[in-house]
């Protein structure tokens, strides 16, 4: 139906439907229809007459009512702008009074039928239309005086307004009819004659219309006889006894009321155990899936377990091996540190067998010393017994010349006598200078010997004293790995007592190794940092726990920070 057809005031030749093949066989139709139930007809060949003719109607009411409006607008204009001069208003306000009545009508009414347009209609813009409307009648009506008085001529001047809204309220209306026919929304009217024929039974038919939201006129016929030949075709098939009837062949007359069909009622118990099926099957399903994701939740539970058991497990035996490891390595400590002790006491033995050579050497460089002063004097000895034998020798010559000058006193005998003991005299002075010049040379000898003694002895003497200065230092060193042996014990039983983690033992054993290197933990963190980097190497911490560049630096500056903190072993 479009907004130029003319609602029909009766039903078309209808069908009366056929129930369904569930409850039994029934005749298809108690008369020939055209097919279609909700009202469709077949195409009316006068129909693009009608619509012509419509068409010109509506044009011919539009210029009308739009000529009327104007008409009606100028003749309130004129009026009410005399109305505003005699109520006070100034000459430029009073021109104005009217434009904004009328404007304010125009307004309300265009933004109306906008709302409408748009389904969202407002009743109150209509309200205060047709307010303004009124006031507007009034005001024409009483400008001529009282109303009473010539009611004649104060409706001439009202009428004019009058028919603009009427106008304008048929316009709604057809806004109204055509968007409600655009939306599907569009309800029939039923027709007068049936509410004066059938007085009991309309009331109930426009109930059910109304609350059930059936638009269609024609299409609720259509349910009634429905139903009415349903229960004749049931009544037939019971023999006139209805109460034969089961509880799903009676459906249709007791939902009726509610706004089923024959069909639908018929067709509510089969529907309803499909619906009760697919309840059922919904439920099992989420039954199913409940069980599903309940197994599969236990399972995830059990793997996470277990997987946290293989951590703890991991983590369990990594700490008993880094705690195994420690212990080991503290023990290698204090062996290394008892291993120095009995170094040191060998140091020091040897210390001591190093001085004793070193005073036996001393006493060795004395006795050469005085062999040499011997020596010395043996040679001064020497040389004095030469210089004797010298002036023997020369005596001898002496001798000899004066034993010449004697010859010729003496005899020969004498002179011979004398001459044989000189030279006894000169060989005895040679024999004795040459055992000068031996022991001599023997006490030379015997100085150069001692000499080297000397030397060997100075030198044994440094040798020793460079082995005491050494073994002095591995003494210093073997107490120092004694007492880091001894911190490092005290230390591993502290943290076995805290329960510390390998991490945190790990950080407290490079802060205890910068210690003893000589670490003085004194001042801000960032020196702290900066001495440690200088006296422990990544590559030393790296050696000692056995990590990468990157934990070792970790490490390191994490003991720093440590012993900023106050950290003392």
């Amino acid at each position: 139906m479009t907004i130029t057809d003319v609602p029909q005031s009766a039903a078309p030749e209808t069908r009366v439907s056929r129930p369904p093949t569930a409850a039994s066989d029934a005749p298809e139709s108690v008369s020939g229809a055209p097919e279609g139930v909700s009202g469709t007809q077949k195409r009316n060949p006068i129909k693009p007459k009608r619509d012509r003719l419509m068409t010109a109607l509506s044009l011919a009411a539009a210029i009308g009512g739009t000529l009327v409006g104007v008409i009606g607008f100028a003749m309130s204009y004129s009026t009410l702008a005399k109305v505003a001069l005699s109520w006070g208003f100034s000459e430029k306000l009073a021109p104005w009074f009217p434009v904004g009545v009328d404007a304010s009508i125009i307004a309300f009414l265009a933004l109306d039928l906008y709302l409408i347009r748009k389904d969202t209609p407002w009743p109150l813009l209509r309200l205060a239309a047709h307010a303004m409307t009124g006031a507007t009648i009034w005001f024409n009506a009483s400008s001529q005086g009282e109303i009473a008085a010539d009611p004649v001529k104060a409706a001439s001047h009202g009428v004019m307004p009058l028919l603009f809204v009427i106008g304008v309220e048929a316009a709604r209306r057809l806004f109204i009819k055509k968007a409600q026919l655009e939306a599907g929304t569009a309800t029939d009217r039923i027709p007068l004659h049936r509410w004066i024929l059938a007085p009991w039974e309309t009331p109930r038919f426009y109930r059910r219309m109304r609350l059930y939201g059936v638009t269609s006129y024609p299409e609720m016929i259509r349910r009634q006889q429905d139903l009415i030949a349903y229960e004749q075709w049931l009544t037939r098939k019971h023999d006139g006894d209805l109460s034969k009837a089961t509880e799903d062949e009676r459906l249709p007359m007791k939902m009726a009321a509610y706004g089923y069909t024959v069909a639908e009622a018929l067709a509510l118990p089969e529907q309803q155990e499909r619906e009760a099926e697919a309840r059922a099957e919904e439920a099992d399903r989420r039954r199913l899936d409940a069980d599903t994701r309940r197994q599969l939740a236990q399972k995830k539970a059990e793997a996470d377990r277990l997987e946290a058991d293989g951590e703890l497990e991991a983590v369990r035996a990594r700490v008993e091996g880094q705690t195994a490891q420690a212990r080991a390595h503290a023990r290698a400590q204090v062996s290394a540190a008892e291993r120095a002790a009995e170094l040191e006491g060998q140091a020091i033995e040897t210390a001591l067998v190093a001085e004793a050579r070193a005073r036996e050497a001393e006493a060795r460089r004395k006795e050469a010393q005085e062999r040499e002063a011997r020596a010395a004097a043996e040679v001064r000895t020497a040389e004095l017994e030469r210089q004797a034998a010298e002036k023997r020798r020369l005596a001898a010559e002496a001798d000899q010349v004066a034993a010449a000058e004697a010859e010729a006193i003496e005899t020969a005998k004498i002179a011979e006598a004398r001459k044989r003991a000189a030279e006894a005299d000169r060989a005895g002075a040679e024999t004795e200078e040459a055992a000068a010049e031996a022991r001599r040379r023997a006490a030379e000898a015997d100085r150069l010997a001692a000499e080297e003694a000397e030397r060997k002895a100075v030198a044994e003497a440094s040798t020793q004293e460079a082995r005491k200065r050494e073994a002095e230092t591995e003494y210093a060193a073997a107490e120092r790995r004694l007492a880091a042996a001894e911190i490092e014990r005290r230390a591993l039983e502290i943290e076995d007592a805290a329960k510390l983690t390998p991490r945190e033992r790990a950080v407290r054993k490079v802060a205890r190794l910068a210690l003893t290197a000589g670490l003085t933990p004194i001042g801000e963190l960032d020196g702290v940092q900066r001495e440690m980097a200088r006296l422990l190497s990544l590559a030393a911490i790296q050696d000692v726990m056995q990590v990468s560049p990157s934990t070792a630096s970790e490490y390191r500056q994490e003991a720093a920070a440590l012993l900023a903190g106050g950290y003392r072993p």
